[in-house]
Order: C-alpha cells, then structure tokens, then sequence
C-alpha cells in the first residue's frame, strides 16, 4: 500500500468519529409517528367489555445445527508428516503432589521422573481438588424442556438486514479458563497457574475450572442442540508438547484428546476453530535465567523474548497444524499478543513466528483454510472529537496496540511511530523482513469488548514516551469512561468494561478502511454486574442486560455491513460458559451458567436471544 492510500485510509477513518451533535426536546420518533400521524391528532376512545384471558403465548424452542458433508482443507496428517520429521511420542502419568511413589526413570531427560519435577518446582498452593471426574463422559442429548425459548423482549430490532451468507457466527472459549485436569495426562504447568497462585492462592477450585477436559463432549452436544454452528477453541502448548522445546517427545494422549474433540465438533454439524497460543506460555521459558526486563509495551511477560521462544512455538504450530489441518479451516497463532508482550524483542518474535506459520500452512501445508491473529485494543475515542490534540490521542492509543502489529502483517509498513518513539528496545525491520511479513494474516481477529475515551496528558505524548517512570506510560494518553457530556460512555459491568456497542460501527470502520482487511470479531461480550451475588439461579439465568448487549452489538454489525460497506466476516459470543476469569469465578462472561459443585450447564436467556436473532437474520 503507498503512503497516499495511507493518508486516505486515516481520513476516512477520521470522518467516522463520533461526533457530539447537541439538540433539544424529546428523541426523534419515526416518521409514522409525527405530527401529522393519524394517532397524534386523534383523541382515545374508552368503552368497556366482556373480559376474558385473551393473551396468548407462542412456545419455540432452539433449533439444532445440522450436520453436513464433511469438508477437507489440507492432505491428512500421513500425507505431511515428512513436514515436522522424527517426532517421537510417548504418555505421561497425571500428577499427584502427595504421592507416595515416586518415579524411577531419573536417567531419562523426558521421562516421568523428569515431568513430574516440572510440577514440583511450580508448588502449588492447596493443590487437591482434582475435580468430579477423571474420564471423558459420555454426552447425553439435551432435552427438549431445556430448548424452550425464554419470553421475547418487548422491543425489538426492526432492522430488514441479513447477514451475508458467509457471515460465521460462533461461540468461543480458552483452554485454560475452562479446562482444568491440568496436571492430568501429561499436561505441564503454564503462565496461567502461576497467576492462579497469585491472585487467589487459597483457593483449589481455580484449578478445577469447568472441566471441559473430560465433559466437551456434554458441552459440544449443548452447543450443537442451540444451533451454533462455529466453535472456537485453544489447545494448549503444554498438553501437546510438556517439554516444550523441538526435539521433544510428542504426547500422545494430548493429541488424541484434540483428535476426539475436533471430530466430535464436526460430528455435531460444527466447524472447529483453533487458537494455537491463549496466554498459556510453558513455564520453560521462565525456568531459564535470560536477561529479563519489567514489561515495556504490554501489561506482563509472557516469555515471548526468551531466545528459544519462536522457533519452538513454530515447531509446535506445525505439530497441531500438520496433525490437524485436514480438519480445521480456520488458525489463529496468538490471542491478544499485546498484552504479554514484555518488550519490543517479543513483539519482534510475535510477528516473525506468526508470520512462519502463515507460510508454513499455505505454501507447505498448501491449506485451504484461513490463518489469522486476534488483536485486543479497548478502542481509543478522541474525548471531544472537535479538538485536534484529543483526536490526535487517540490515534497515537490505537496505532500502538494495533498498528504495531498490523502494519507490517496487513501492509508490509514499518512499525508506527507511537510504537517507535515509546519502545526503545524495539527491534528495526528491514525491507526483506517487510516483503516476508506482508499479507501473512486472511482476516484481522479483534476483540472489541469496550472503548475508551482518550486525551493528551498535561505533559504531551513526546514527554510521556521519552520517561518509563511516566504513570501514564507506555500508551502515554489519559484514558477515561466520561465523555465531555458528563455521561459514562456505556453500562458499568462486573469488571473495568464499559458496554459502548455505539462505539463499534465507528471501530469497524477504522480497522476496515486502515488495515484493508476483513474483520472477524474473534470475541465479544461482557459480565452482567454483580452477576455472581444473584440469590437464586433463575434471576443468573435471565440475563437481560446481556441480551441487549448482543442485540445492540450485532446490529451495530450488520448497518456497518450494509451501511458502511465493512466487510465483517464473523463474530464469536465470549464465552459459551461462565469460567475462570483470570483470578475468580465472580465475572460471569458465560452465556451458559456453571455450577461449581455439580459442573451442571444451564442456558441463559443471552444464549437464546443470541442465537435467535442470527438465525432470523441468516440468509437461507
């Protein structure tokens, strides 16, 4: 893309701001309604009448997705194993930290000796509660009581769109939020229990989550019996290679576990969607002492700067890719990179490594299917739009967390300078690692939860840049939740989220005509507020606020779709089930409930309004 298509790109952006428009009076109604409307001049009639129950009530229920032909994107794994040669497989035991036996194959560096030493060295806290079950379960079908659609919200959308016909709407979830079983069949430990021990180290329930490990089948049938037709999911590093590192033995059980699960998916009528790396890093790349750094771009390490760290993620994209392309359509190589970026080195590693495996699949693997990166940015909105410093802002806040990657992955540009004033370690691209990196995503994956209002701090950016110590730093703009009306600029949630869905259609629009690529809403959905202290499961269940929250974001989609001619590709409800959410089970994202004692599932009133809505908008 030239510098001048780039220029046209930002202004085009900038024309869809959101703008304040003041007026007086009431709303505007339709013009059905208007003064000169039959209703507005006339004056009520009032009689009486034999009373009687008239009302009536329509009873659906959800419709299941149907299974279709299966389809083939790549050579099965016997065709590509000559791509990742000399694998070698093996099994490991489940780890138990008060066993009284202890293994006796010291002598061998991948042995169970050697896996459950990993274990040991984490220490986990109140590690004893493995959960109800320690086999995959049966699924059993939904029953029919349980699809019966909830009472329709009185208002609703009155909106003639479709969505396209190649529009995927999906659900979503990560392996280490839902799983658990994570010392189980030869799983090691990740990023995420070093979390779990710091932010609630008392509580073994943390490590149990929601058993998906042994119930997806359950939870795929549950998903299937509502009609969702995309289901996207991790796998974790470490359950496909406990060592971590090239040249290490493959665990069997791991794949055969993915191996069950994507055909289950794809039993049921759905198609499977991967996320190779959720913020789950083998603990590997902390054991080794490297020089590192407190984190510069993002808000923690996640080991991506560690030496060993890209190559042998791309060995084991190419393990999963190869076992399973002929399967999945759709890779995603990392979630919200952004936020575990410790330094500019790992955004170097990020990029470089995302890159290879874009090559690696579409001209090795020669798939048919779509590789893609999921970004996160809480997209910045100049606070008032009519000044140029805050619009300025708030183009410097999104060019670093977005920019950063995408412009040399969707355009073969450099770094931005909001990225490149601030980082000083980061690492220069030169014109060869440009032409590699270019075009190396089908789809920009964004996880648009919220949006954020920003301005200039009193210091300026420069200064702010220039000064790690900064508070501000390293996005060096104020970010807040009021605009210059006075008003938050949507619902307050469980967590920091705002619910802005009138904000979308205008970031839609600046990642369409900035990044000139198909956009896919790889997650989106928030926590109803206090969700978690309702007194009984019924008043979880009828979850209206999210309701409205999907309806009003999937509508916002489809006048960007139509309207604006932004071509979103899909989009995926977070999450199909209430889950761990990074430190307690308080924030409740799911469109499903869990209880934490039985494990039992129960829809939620969003799940139905989700679902219904797409459904009646989905060309035939």
């Amino acid at each position: 893309m030239s510098a001048a298509i780039l220029v046209v790109s930002w202004a085009t952006a900038a024309l869809a701001q959101q703008i304040y428009a003041p007026a007086d009076g009431p709303a505007v109604r339709p013009t059905k309604c208007s003064a000169n409307g039959s209703y507005a001049t006339a004056s009520p009639v009032y009689s009486f009448s034999q009373f009687s129950f008239t009302q009536t009530e329509t009873v659906r229920t959800a419709t299941s997705v149907t299974p279709g032909p299966s389809t083939t994107y790549a050579p099965p794994y016997e065709s590509l194993s000559h791509l990742v040669p000399d694998l070698a497989t093996t099994t490991w035991g489940n780890w138990y930290p008060n066993a009284t036996v202890s293994a006796t194959d010291s002598a061998d560096p991948y042995g169970q000796a050697a896996w459950s030493a990993i274990w040991e060295r984490v220490n986990l806290a109140n590690f004893t509660d493995r959960g109800i079950y320690s086999t995959t379960v049966s699924p059993t079908p939904v029953p029919t009581s349980e699809l019966v659609l909830p009472p329709p919200s009185y208002f609703q959308p009155q909106d003639s769109y479709y969505f396209p016909k190649d529009f995927e709407f999906g659900v979503a979830g990560s392996a280490s939020q839902i799983e658990g079983a994570i010392a189980d069949e030869g799983r090691t430990p990740t990023l995420m229990e070093v979390l779990t021990v710091a932010y609630s180290p008392d509580d073994p329930k943390d490590y149990v989550t929601n058993e998906n490990y042994y119930l997806y089948k359950q939870d795929i049938e549950r998903l299937a019996a509502m009609g969702v037709k995309y289901y996207s999911f991790s796998i974790p590093w470490t359950r496909i290679l406990p060592f971590a590192l090239e040249g290490t033995p493959v665990n069997q059980q791991g794949l055969a576990h993915y191996e069950d699960l994507i055909n289950f998916t794809i039993e049921k009528g759905m198609v499977p969607h991967v996320t190779l790396l959720h913020f789950d890093t083998p603990l590997q790349f902390y054991d080794d002492p490297y020089n590192r750094s407190v984190p510069t771009v993002g808000r923690g390490d996640g080991g991506y700067s560690h030496p060993k760290f890209q190559d042998a993620f791309v060995h084991y994209g190419k393990v999963v890719m190869t076992h399973f392309a002929d399967r999945v359509p759709v890779w995603y190589t990392f979630n919200e990179p952004l936020l575990y970026c410790e330094n500019g080195k790992a955004v170097d590693a990020v990029i470089k490594a995302h890159a290879r495996l874009f090559h690696f699949y579409h001209e090795e693997i020669q798939g048919a299917g779509r590789v893609a990166i999921k970004f996160n940015d809480n997209f910045g909105v100049p606070r008032d739009p009519a000044d140029p410093k805050d619009v300025e802002a708030a183009n410097h806040f999104n060019e670093f967390q977005l920019a950063t990657f995408a412009n040399p992955l969707f355009l073969g540009r450099d770094y931005p300078e909001a990225y490149k004033m601030t980082i000083p370690d980061h690492v220069p691209l030169t014109a060869e690692d440009l032409a590699y990196l270019n075009g190396t995503a089908d789809f920009l994956g964004i996880d648009p939860y919220t949006a954020t209002v920003v301005s200039p701090p009193s210091n300026g950016i420069a200064a702010c840049a220039a000064n790690m110590s900064d508070p501000l730093f390293p996005y060096c703009v104020k970010e807040e939740t009021v605009t210059t009306t006075g008003w938050n600029i949507g619902y307050r949630s469980e967590s920091y989220v705002y619910l802005t869905p009138a904000y979308l259609r205008t970031y839609l629009n600046y990642l369409w005509n900035t990044f000139r690529a198909p956009v896919v809403i790889t997650e989106f959905g928030f926590p109803v507020f206090r969700e978690a202290e309702a007194e009984n499961l019924s008043d979880q269940l009828f979850d209206q606020p999210r309701s409205d929250y999907y309806i009003q974001f999937l509508s916002e989609t489809l006048k960007a779709i139509w309207e604006d001619g932004v071509h979103v590709a899909g989009a995926f409800a977070w999450s199909f089930a209430d889950n761990w959410e990074f430190g307690d089970y308080d924030q409740h994202f799911g469109i499903q409930a869990v209880n934490r004692t039985t494990m039992e599932r129960r829809y939620k009133k969003s799940f139905f309004d989700v679902v219904d809505f797409v459904a009646a908008r989905t060309q035939k």
